[in-house]
Protein backbone atom coordinates (compact mmCIF):
# COMPACT_ATOMS: atom_id res chain seq x y z
CA UNK A 1 0.00 0.00 0.00
CA UNK A 2 1.51 3.45 -1.11
CA UNK A 3 1.67 5.98 1.75
CA UNK A 4 1.08 9.56 1.82
CA UNK A 5 3.01 12.23 4.01
CA UNK A 6 0.93 13.62 6.41
CA UNK A 7 1.52 17.06 4.52
CA UNK A 8 0.11 15.75 1.00
CA UNK A 9 -3.20 14.79 2.76
CA UNK A 10 -5.62 16.96 2.00
CA UNK A 11 -8.36 15.18 4.26
CA UNK A 12 -10.37 12.50 5.47
CA UNK A 13 -13.98 10.95 4.72
CA UNK A 14 -16.28 10.62 7.27
CA UNK A 15 -18.54 7.03 7.07
CA UNK A 16 -21.08 8.56 9.03
CA UNK A 17 -23.49 5.90 11.02
CA UNK A 18 -25.57 4.24 7.83
CA UNK A 19 -24.27 3.11 4.39
CA UNK A 20 -27.55 3.32 3.16
CA UNK A 21 -29.24 6.46 2.05
CA UNK A 22 -32.62 5.80 2.11
CA UNK A 23 -31.82 6.22 6.11
CA UNK A 24 -29.96 9.41 5.74
CA UNK A 25 -33.21 11.87 5.93
CA UNK A 26 -34.21 9.94 9.30
CA UNK A 27 -30.39 10.20 10.36
CA UNK A 28 -30.92 13.80 9.80
CA UNK A 29 -33.78 14.74 11.06
CA UNK A 30 -33.13 12.63 14.26
CA UNK A 31 -29.68 14.08 15.08
CA UNK A 32 -31.27 17.84 14.09
CA UNK A 33 -33.69 17.62 16.68
CA UNK A 34 -31.10 15.63 19.75
CA UNK A 35 -28.10 18.66 19.01
CA UNK A 36 -31.32 21.54 19.01
CA UNK A 37 -32.98 19.94 22.10
CA UNK A 38 -29.31 19.94 23.46
CA UNK A 39 -28.25 23.46 22.98
CA UNK A 40 -31.83 25.12 23.78
CA UNK A 41 -32.35 22.97 26.96
CA UNK A 42 -28.40 23.52 27.95
CA UNK A 43 -29.07 27.32 26.89
CA UNK A 44 -31.72 27.58 29.40
CA UNK A 45 -30.32 25.90 32.05
CA UNK A 46 -27.54 28.61 32.05
CA UNK A 47 -29.84 31.32 31.27
CA UNK A 48 -31.96 30.13 34.48
CA UNK A 49 -28.90 30.13 36.68
CA UNK A 50 -27.91 33.74 35.77
CA UNK A 51 -30.83 35.22 36.25
CA UNK A 52 -31.75 33.97 39.74
CA UNK A 53 -29.66 34.94 42.72
CA UNK A 54 -30.50 32.04 44.54
CA UNK A 55 -28.79 30.03 42.29
CA UNK A 56 -25.60 31.93 42.66
CA UNK A 57 -23.73 28.97 44.70
CA UNK A 58 -21.09 27.05 43.76
CA UNK A 59 -23.07 23.73 42.77
CA UNK A 60 -24.70 25.55 39.94
CA UNK A 61 -21.66 27.53 38.97
CA UNK A 62 -20.31 24.23 38.00
CA UNK A 63 -23.56 23.10 36.90
CA UNK A 64 -23.73 26.49 34.53
CA UNK A 65 -19.55 25.29 33.13
CA UNK A 66 -21.11 21.77 32.72
CA UNK A 67 -24.04 22.72 30.30
CA UNK A 68 -21.66 25.10 28.52
CA UNK A 69 -19.37 22.27 28.14
CA UNK A 70 -22.09 20.05 26.63
CA UNK A 71 -23.15 22.84 23.96
CA UNK A 72 -19.42 22.90 23.19
CA UNK A 73 -19.34 19.22 23.14
CA UNK A 74 -22.31 18.89 21.00
CA UNK A 75 -21.24 21.26 18.35
CA UNK A 76 -17.58 19.78 17.17
CA UNK A 77 -19.29 16.75 16.46
CA UNK A 78 -23.20 16.86 15.24
CA UNK A 79 -23.40 20.04 13.05
CA UNK A 80 -20.88 18.54 10.64
CA UNK A 81 -22.09 15.28 10.48
CA UNK A 82 -25.37 16.89 9.44
CA UNK A 83 -23.82 19.25 7.06
CA UNK A 84 -21.98 16.24 5.14
CA UNK A 85 -25.58 14.26 5.30
CA UNK A 86 -27.47 17.42 3.45
CA UNK A 87 -24.37 18.29 1.13
CA UNK A 88 -23.73 14.57 0.07
CA UNK A 89 -20.79 15.05 1.37
CA UNK A 90 -18.43 13.26 3.51
CA UNK A 91 -15.23 14.40 3.29
CA UNK A 92 -13.53 16.63 6.06
CA UNK A 93 -9.87 18.70 5.92
CA UNK A 94 -7.06 17.64 7.49
CA UNK A 95 -7.00 20.21 9.59
CA UNK A 96 -10.66 20.61 9.95
CA UNK A 97 -10.17 16.53 11.32
CA UNK A 98 -7.31 17.40 13.32
CA UNK A 99 -9.19 20.32 14.87
CA UNK A 100 -11.97 18.40 15.50
CA UNK A 101 -10.02 15.66 17.67
CA UNK A 102 -8.56 18.57 19.98
CA UNK A 103 -11.62 19.89 20.23
CA UNK A 104 -13.88 16.40 21.28
CA UNK A 105 -10.94 15.92 23.46
CA UNK A 106 -10.85 19.29 25.46
CA UNK A 107 -14.73 19.15 26.01
CA UNK A 108 -14.89 15.51 26.84
CA UNK A 109 -11.80 15.99 29.47
CA UNK A 110 -13.21 19.05 30.83
CA UNK A 111 -16.78 17.90 31.92
CA UNK A 112 -15.24 14.51 33.65
CA UNK A 113 -13.35 16.94 35.69
CA UNK A 114 -16.58 18.90 36.56
CA UNK A 115 -18.18 15.93 37.46
CA UNK A 116 -15.44 15.55 40.01
CA UNK A 117 -15.62 19.19 41.28
CA UNK A 118 -19.13 18.60 41.45
CA UNK A 119 -18.41 15.82 43.65
CA UNK A 120 -16.38 17.54 45.87
CA UNK A 121 -18.77 20.45 46.20
CA UNK A 122 -21.61 17.88 47.56
CA UNK A 123 -18.77 16.40 49.60
CA UNK A 124 -18.00 19.69 51.58
CA UNK A 125 -21.34 20.65 51.59
CA UNK A 126 -22.81 17.11 53.61
CA UNK A 127 -19.61 16.92 55.40
CA UNK A 128 -19.09 19.83 56.25
CA UNK A 129 -21.97 22.09 56.28
CA UNK A 130 -21.07 24.99 58.11
CA UNK A 131 -17.25 25.53 56.34
CA UNK A 132 -19.46 24.81 53.25
CA UNK A 133 -19.27 29.03 52.01
CA UNK A 134 -15.51 29.29 53.17
CA UNK A 135 -13.94 26.18 51.66
CA UNK A 136 -16.09 26.66 48.55
CA UNK A 137 -15.50 30.09 48.12
CA UNK A 138 -15.83 31.93 44.67
CA UNK A 139 -11.89 31.79 44.41
CA UNK A 140 -11.58 28.17 44.61
CA UNK A 141 -14.35 27.33 42.68
CA UNK A 142 -13.01 29.57 39.58
CA UNK A 143 -9.79 27.42 40.53
CA UNK A 144 -11.01 24.36 39.80
CA UNK A 145 -12.13 25.58 36.40
CA UNK A 146 -9.22 27.07 35.23
CA UNK A 147 -7.76 24.28 36.32
CA UNK A 148 -9.69 21.51 34.76
CA UNK A 149 -9.94 23.58 31.03
CA UNK A 150 -5.92 23.88 31.24
CA UNK A 151 -5.25 19.94 31.78
CA UNK A 152 -7.78 19.43 29.24
CA UNK A 153 -6.43 21.75 26.96
CA UNK A 154 -2.88 20.45 27.08
CA UNK A 155 -3.84 17.17 26.93
CA UNK A 156 -5.62 17.39 23.77
CA UNK A 157 -2.70 19.55 22.42
CA UNK A 158 -0.33 16.82 23.48
CA UNK A 159 -2.07 14.40 21.16
CA UNK A 160 -3.05 16.57 18.64
CA UNK A 161 0.63 17.08 17.83
CA UNK A 162 1.36 13.17 18.49
CA UNK A 163 -0.75 13.01 15.50
CA UNK A 164 0.77 15.51 13.21
CA UNK A 165 4.05 13.25 13.14
CA UNK A 166 2.15 10.66 11.67
CA UNK A 167 2.14 9.77 7.55
CA UNK A 168 -1.08 8.70 6.16
CA UNK A 169 -1.93 5.54 3.58
CA UNK A 170 -3.95 5.96 0.62
CA UNK A 171 -7.28 4.65 2.77
CA UNK A 172 -8.60 7.45 4.26
CA UNK A 173 -11.93 6.19 5.43
CA UNK A 174 -12.96 6.81 8.68
CA UNK A 175 -15.89 4.60 9.92
CA UNK A 176 -17.42 7.12 12.44
CA UNK A 177 -19.71 10.08 12.09
CA UNK A 178 -16.66 12.25 13.72
CA UNK A 179 -12.79 11.82 14.04
CA UNK A 180 -12.19 10.23 16.48
CA UNK A 181 -8.27 9.99 18.15
CA UNK A 182 -8.16 5.89 17.96
CA UNK A 183 -9.91 6.09 14.46
CA UNK A 184 -7.30 8.52 12.65
CA UNK A 185 -4.07 6.96 14.44
CA UNK A 186 -5.51 3.73 13.06
CA UNK A 187 -5.52 4.93 9.25
CA UNK A 188 -1.73 5.86 9.73
CA UNK A 189 0.91 3.93 7.91
CA UNK A 190 4.07 4.89 10.38
CA UNK A 191 4.90 3.57 13.61
CA UNK A 192 1.78 4.79 16.11
CA UNK A 193 2.87 2.89 19.13
CA UNK A 194 4.21 5.91 20.93
CA UNK A 195 0.43 6.75 20.15
CA UNK A 196 -1.01 4.22 21.39
CA UNK A 197 0.95 4.45 24.88
CA UNK A 198 0.25 7.99 25.56
CA UNK A 199 -3.63 7.36 24.55
CA UNK A 200 -3.62 4.41 27.44
CA UNK A 201 -1.25 6.19 29.49
CA UNK A 202 -3.13 9.60 29.78
CA UNK A 203 -6.83 8.18 29.79
CA UNK A 204 -5.75 5.69 32.57
CA UNK A 205 -4.25 8.74 34.29
CA UNK A 206 -6.97 11.66 33.40
CA UNK A 207 -9.96 9.48 33.37
CA UNK A 208 -9.01 7.34 36.76
CA UNK A 209 -8.06 10.32 38.87
CA UNK A 210 -11.56 11.95 38.42
CA UNK A 211 -13.39 9.52 39.23
CA UNK A 212 -11.58 7.47 42.52
CA UNK A 213 -11.90 11.53 43.48
CA UNK A 214 -15.48 11.20 43.05
CA UNK A 215 -16.33 7.60 44.55
CA UNK A 216 -13.82 8.28 47.35
CA UNK A 217 -16.18 11.73 47.51
CA UNK A 218 -19.72 9.54 47.69
CA UNK A 219 -17.96 6.91 50.66
CA UNK A 220 -17.29 9.56 52.47
CA UNK A 221 -20.89 11.39 51.85
CA UNK A 222 -22.72 8.25 52.10
CA UNK A 223 -20.89 7.69 55.38
CA UNK A 224 -21.94 10.95 56.72
CA UNK A 225 -25.39 10.43 55.98
CA UNK A 226 -25.79 7.34 57.81
CA UNK A 227 -23.88 9.03 60.76
CA UNK A 228 -27.44 11.62 60.63
CA UNK A 229 -30.56 11.53 62.70
CA UNK A 230 -33.34 9.72 60.45
CA UNK A 231 -35.06 12.62 59.74
CA UNK A 232 -35.65 14.90 56.71
CA UNK A 233 -31.79 15.60 56.63
CA UNK A 234 -31.04 12.34 55.10
CA UNK A 235 -33.83 12.58 52.57
CA UNK A 236 -32.61 16.58 51.68
CA UNK A 237 -29.04 14.88 51.42
CA UNK A 238 -29.81 12.29 49.10
CA UNK A 239 -31.79 14.87 46.69
CA UNK A 240 -28.93 17.19 46.26
CA UNK A 241 -26.89 14.36 45.14
CA UNK A 242 -29.20 12.17 43.16
CA UNK A 243 -29.25 14.42 39.92
CA UNK A 244 -25.66 14.30 40.16
CA UNK A 245 -25.30 10.45 40.51
CA UNK A 246 -27.59 10.24 37.47
CA UNK A 247 -25.50 12.34 35.58
CA UNK A 248 -22.51 10.49 36.74
CA UNK A 249 -24.02 6.93 35.81
CA UNK A 250 -24.94 8.16 32.64
CA UNK A 251 -21.34 9.52 31.70
CA UNK A 252 -19.17 6.83 33.02
CA UNK A 253 -21.97 3.99 31.48
CA UNK A 254 -21.80 5.20 28.08
CA UNK A 255 -17.78 5.61 27.80
CA UNK A 256 -17.40 2.13 29.76
CA UNK A 257 -20.08 0.68 27.19
CA UNK A 258 -18.23 2.24 24.16
CA UNK A 259 -14.94 0.74 25.68
CA UNK A 260 -16.73 -2.86 26.28
CA UNK A 261 -18.77 -2.93 22.51
CA UNK A 262 -15.15 -1.90 20.73
CA UNK A 263 -13.37 -4.66 22.70
CA UNK A 264 -15.78 -7.31 21.89
CA UNK A 265 -17.13 -6.64 18.32
CA UNK A 266 -14.45 -5.65 15.58
CA UNK A 267 -17.26 -3.87 13.77
CA UNK A 268 -16.49 -0.22 13.40
CA UNK A 269 -19.66 0.52 12.68
CA UNK A 270 -21.17 -1.00 15.58
CA UNK A 271 -18.92 0.63 17.46
CA UNK A 272 -19.99 4.14 15.83
CA UNK A 273 -23.59 3.50 16.46
CA UNK A 274 -22.42 2.53 20.55
CA UNK A 275 -20.61 6.05 20.69
CA UNK A 276 -23.53 8.18 19.87
CA UNK A 277 -24.34 7.00 23.43
CA UNK A 278 -21.45 8.65 24.38
CA UNK A 279 -21.30 11.94 22.82
CA UNK A 280 -25.03 12.67 22.31
CA UNK A 281 -26.77 11.42 24.51
CA UNK A 282 -25.51 12.54 28.15
CA UNK A 283 -25.11 16.70 26.67
CA UNK A 284 -29.30 16.19 25.56
CA UNK A 285 -30.41 14.13 28.95
CA UNK A 286 -28.25 16.37 31.52
CA UNK A 287 -31.00 19.32 31.51
CA UNK A 288 -33.60 17.33 31.74
CA UNK A 289 -31.77 15.25 34.85
CA UNK A 290 -31.21 18.44 36.63
CA UNK A 291 -34.86 20.37 36.04
CA UNK A 292 -36.82 17.18 36.39
CA UNK A 293 -35.04 16.59 40.23
CA UNK A 294 -34.25 19.44 41.24
CA UNK A 295 -37.01 21.86 42.87
CA UNK A 296 -34.65 24.91 42.67
CA UNK A 297 -33.97 24.54 39.01
CA UNK A 298 -38.19 24.12 38.57
CA UNK A 299 -38.55 27.18 40.03
CA UNK A 300 -35.92 29.24 38.17
CA UNK A 301 -36.63 28.01 35.20
CA UNK A 302 -40.45 28.71 35.56
CA UNK A 303 -39.47 32.28 36.45
CA UNK A 304 -37.18 33.14 33.43
CA UNK A 305 -40.16 31.53 30.66
CA UNK A 306 -42.54 33.91 32.91
CA UNK A 307 -40.14 36.63 32.46
CA UNK A 308 -39.80 35.96 28.64
CA UNK A 309 -43.46 35.41 28.08
CA UNK A 310 -44.20 39.23 30.09
CA UNK A 311 -41.83 40.68 27.87
CA UNK A 312 -43.59 39.53 24.48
Amino acid sequence: MVSDNRTDVAGFFLLGLSEDSEQEPFVFGLFLTMYLVTVLGNLLMILAICSDAHLHTPMYFFLSNLAFTDICFSTTTVPKMLTNIQTQSKSISYTGCLTQVCLILTFAGLENFLLAAMAYDRYVAICYPLRYTVIMNPHLCGLMILFSLFISTVDALLHSLMVLRLSFCTNLEIPHFFCELAQVIKLACSNTLLNNILVYLITSILGGVPLVGIIFSYIKIVSSILRMPLSGGIHKAFSTCGSHLTVISLFYGTAFGVYISSALTHSSRKIAIASVMYTVVPPMMNPFIYSLRNRDMKVALKKLLWRTLSFL
